[in-house]
C-alpha cells in the first residue's frame, strides 16, 4: 500500500477580501506636505478598509476634483494657497454650491494668524482646524480615524433615510407593480441597515458626546412604531432613545 498522501494545494490561503478604501483628498500647494501625509498614514486601516489618496495643489483644482468625486470621505485642506483664503473658498463651495454635507473638512494651515480659528469655525461649516506645526504623525492618525468614523456613521444614517423614503413613496400606491417593487427594495434596505446599526451601537454609545446632537425624526407612525431614534453628532457618533 502506498503510504504517501496527496493534499490539494490551498489556493485561498493568501486571499484577502477587498473591502474597498476610504478616499482622502489632500489639498496643499506644497508637494512635501502631500508626501509626508501619505507616509504618516501609509499603514492606516479602519474597518478593513485602507486609504486612497487624491491630491490637489490649488483651490481650483480641489473644486474640480469635488465635482467628479462624490465619495470623498475626508479632505485635509490648506487655507493659504493661490490666495490667502483659497481653502476657505473651497470649504464654502463644497457645502453651499455642491450641497455636500457628508465629506469631513479638516483645515490644516501653516499660518494660523491668516485665518483665526475662532472666526473660521463660526463662519465656515468645517469639522476641524489644525495648525501644521501641531499635527504630528500620531495626532494626524487620531484626527483621520475620528473623521472617518463620523463620515461612516453619517452615511449609514443617510442610507437609512433613503430606505424609509422608498417605503413611504411606495405606500401611496402599494398595488401598483412598480410601487410594490420599490416598497420591497425599501424593506430590504431597512433590514440591512438595521442590523448594521445594531452592530455599531455599543461602540457608538461609548463615544457619544451630549453637547452636539442632531435629531433624526420619525417619518410615519406605521413604519416607525417601536423604532428607535438615532441621535447623531457631526464629529461623534450616536446614542439612541425611544419614541
Amino acid at each position: 500500500m502506498n503510504d504517501d498522501f496527496l493534499f490539494a494545494e490551498d489556493d485561498d490561503e493568501n486571499e484577502v477580501d477587498d473591502l474597498g478604501s476610504w478616499k482622502v483628498l489632500i489639498v496643499d500647494d506644497e508637494p512635501e506636505v502631500h508626501a509626508v501625509t501619505k507616509l504618516a498614514l501609509n499603514d492606516f486601516s479602519l474597518n478593513g478598509k485602507t486609504l486612497e489618496f487624491v491630491s490637489a495643489y490649488s483651490g481650483e483644482e480641489a473644486k474640480a476634483i469635488f465635482k467628479t468625486h462624490d465619495d470623498i470621505a475626508v479632505v485635509l485642506l490648506d487655507v493659504v494657497m493661490e490666495t490667502d483664503d483659497a481653502g476657505l473658498k473651497v470649504a464654502e463651495y463644497v457645502r453651499n454650491e455642491l450641497d455636500n454635507h457628508f465629506t469631513r473638512i479638516i483645515l490644516r494651515t501653516g499660518q494660523p494668524g491668516q485665518a483665526p480659528e475662532k472666526d473660521v469655525i463660526i463662519n465656515y461649516d468645517i469639522n476641524d482646524y489644525k495648525s501644521k506645526t501641531e499635527l504630528t504623525a500620531q495626532k494626524l492618525f487620531t484626527v483621520i480615524i475620528a473623521a472617518l468614523r463620523s463620515y461612516r456613521d453619517i452615511i449609514v444614517i443617510e442610507e437609512n433615510r433613503r430606505g424609509l423614503e422608498k417605503i413611504i413613496d411606495a405606500s401611496v400606491d402599494l398595488f401598483s407593480s412598480r410601487s410594490l417593487e420599490k416598497f420591497m427594495q425599501g424593506i430590504i434596505q431597512q433590514l440591512a441597515l438595521f442590523w448594521a446599526v445594531q452592530r455599531m451601537l455599543p461602540t457608538l454609545l461609548q463615544r457619544w458626546q451630549p453637547h452636539r446632537v442632531l435629531l433624526i425624526p420619525a417619518t410615519t407612525n406605521w413604519v416607525t412604531t417601536n423604532y428607535m431614534f438615532l441621535l447623531a453628532t457631526v464629529s461623534t457618533p450616536v446614542r439612541k432613545g425611544c419614541l
